[in-house]
């Protein structure tokens, strides 16, 4: 894990916090402070990367703690301002260890309340906003698209409207997402590729997208967009996969799949991501829009393999009592293979490899997953909801008698074959020709390129096959 180097930091850090654990969790980067930027405004910064500062539930967000930290210990020269909803996925331990540093300032509030923000935007004379909050997880986005609306459009139009109104902000960070170009699953593509949103969520951070230009252009204000691969790490709220994932197996409970599982995401830890944002805080021109990437691509099923390995279950033998298929998404994309050679142009690089990330990631987890969401017992279903142990560790593999709260769990599984029922879209499950599903490559290794069809995945990088046999 990335720890803070002292001589560019405060240097007697260790004396506003005994949480070193957490103060450890920051990038590595440092540049020569900005002359017009004294006070940075983030939007949601005491969750995993972000937290909810938008007036409805289900909120979930980006990279907000990790940059709040990042910048308070790493800028002593920067006032930093947390604004934060504190809704049920943050959680005030991502932050509680920057108390005590003069240059952190935590407000709970709003973000469609634009007086309070226009207020603090006076109060404390903020010339940068870095703009994180926002809805982020995709299925509750089929369950109700107008929150999404809300909270990422109309909530970012106030924000706007807060700062043109101040006039006197030099940079505009605007967090958006790899999704809006929709599906990427071939060839990279670059910042110029038109947006395709395929759901709710990402059509919202597309809208959203379009007023921060907008206002841009109208209003003259200094934006410049960050779309980001899926970021992963320590703080993140236990309904992202990795984090449900661990929460699932820490109460043995099977892992829940949906589809096929052979939707490829690229993973970017925390740490790269801070340092990314650090990165486009100093040195991203204003006006242009930067992909913030990742080279380690990871299919849902390569990555329930990894997470059994790492909870020192066996894929082979343990596979029929800890993985379940459920239906898929109404439209699931299959990968978002974005090109970063503007960021690296920048002189960012991806640091942490995703064995060594993923590793980390669990071992926070097992540490300190009861000190930051206290009471939260139940994992989190595949679907975005709570999933009982009854459910979880029902029979039936492919939804059938586990049918999630939502609804989305599907019926019809074989007994005995842990192939896909061919309801929820998974295209037979991964299931090979003899009834086996199989990982070809060394599942530990990191940061893989991952490729595959309707009837395997399979991880480049190794010539000895993982091979689970379900079939008993």
């Amino acid at each position: 894990m990335p720890e803070v180097d002292a001589l560019h930091s405060h240097d007697d850090a260790s004396d506003y916090c005994s949480d070193h654990d957490t103060l450890r969790l920051t990038g590595t980067t440092r540049f020569p402070p900005l002359d017009n930027v004294k006070t940075i405004f983030i939007t949601g910064g005491a969750g995993f990367m972000s937290v909810s500062v938008v007036g409805t539930r289900n909120i979930v967000h980006q990279n907000g703690s990790w940059v709040t930290r990042h910048l308070t210990v790493r800028y002593p020269e920067y006032n930093i301002i947390c604004y934060d909803k504190l809704d049920e996925v943050s959680s005030l331990a991502n932050i509680r260890c920057l108390e005590a540093f003069p240059n952190f300032h935590f407000h709970q509030g709003d973000l469609n309340d634009e007086a309070v923000v226009s207020r603090l935007f006076a109060e404390y004379d903020v010339d940068c906003v870095m703009h994180f909050a926002a809805c982020s997880h995709v299925q509750n986005s089929f369950d109700n698209p107008c929150t999404f609306t809300l909270n990422n459009v109309v909530g970012t139009q106030r924000l706007l409207d807060a700062v043109r109104h101040h006039g006197r902000i030099q940079r505009f960070i605007h967090v958006s997402t790899d999704e809006v170009y929709g599906e990427v699953v071939e060839e990279s593509v670059d910042e110029t590729k038109q947006f395709m949103p395929t759901n709710p969520y990402s059509a919202s951070k597309a809208a959203a997208e379009m007023y921060v230009w907008a206002y841009a252009k109208s209003f003259n204000i200094p934006a410049l967009v960050v779309r980001s691969n899926n970021v992963y790490g320590p703080c993140q709220y236990p309904e992202k996969i990795i984090p449900r994932f661990h929460s699932l197996l820490a109460h043995s409970l099977p892992l829940t799949i949906q589809g096929a599982g052979l939707h490829i995401r690229r993973y970017l830890h925390a740490a790269d991501a801070a340092n990314g944002f650090d990165t486009l805080l100093h040195k991203g021109a204003v006006g242009e829009s930067y992909n913030l990437h990742s080279k380690s691509a990871v299919s849902n099923y390569e990555l329930a393999v990894r997470m059994l390995t790492l909870f020192n279950l066996s894929p082979e033998k343990d596979f029929r009592d800890y993985i379940r298929w459920v239906k898929d998404r109404p439209f699931n994309d299959g990968d978002y293979h974005v090109s970063g050679d503007k960021m690296e142009g920048l002189g960012w690089v991806q640091e942490v490899g995703f064995e060594e990330g993923l590793r980390g990631t669990v071992e926070w987890y097992g540490r300190h997953m009861g000190d930051w969401w206290p009471g939260l017992v139940e994992g989190v279903s595949a679907n975005g909801g709570g999933v009982s142990a009854d459910a979880a560790s029902s029979e039936s593999i492919c939804g059938g008698e586990a049918k999630e709260r939502d609804g989305y769990a599907s019926e019809g599984m074989e007994e005995g074959k842990f192939r896909c029922c061919g309801d929820c879209g998974g295209g037979g499950g991964g299931e090979d020709d003899d009834g086996r599903i199989s990982v070809t490559g060394d599942a530990s290794a990191s940061g893989s390129e991952v490729g595959g069809s309707s009837s395997s995945t399979t991880t480049t990088g190794s010539s000895s096959p993982v091979v689970v046999s379900p079939v008993g």
